[in-house]
């Protein structure tokens, strides 16, 4: 699953990991925090991919949400805006991974595909 406010980049994340892998299907999309941990908690998806800026509810306000109601859905939070004070932040909201917009999406494929490997 996707969550972000921006319909082209929702699309290009969208584009980026079901090409990556021909068995991954984006089950659902959102376009804020909100509206994304409602759907997580309906839909369940293996693996959800947060924006940190949304309206609404951020990313990390979510990721609370989402810790607390789905624990079990690893969280990815994909953003601009990284340093170590995000990173601790967002492992306390329980996001299981940052992942910067400005980095090859190839490391987006790679921890998602590392977070959806049995353990």
């Amino acid at each position: 699953m996707i969550v972000d406010d921006n319909p082209v980049i929702r699309r290009l994340l969208r584009n980026i990991l079901e090409s990556a892998d021909g068995s991954w299907v984006v089950c659902a999309e959102a376009g804020d925090g909100r509206e994304g941990a409602q759907k997580i908690q309906e839909s369940k998806p293996d693996v959800a991919v947060l924006d940190l800026t949304m309206p609404v509810m951020s990313g990390l306000e979510a990721a609370r949400v989402l810790s607390e109601t789905t624990p079990q859905t690893p969280l990815i939070l994909c953003t601009l805006h990284e340093d170590s004070v995000l990173k601790t932040e967002a492992s306390a909201a329980g996001i299981s991974a940052v992942v910067s917009k400005a980095e090859n999406m190839q490391v987006l494929v790679d921890t998602v595909r590392t977070l959806l490997e049995p353990v």
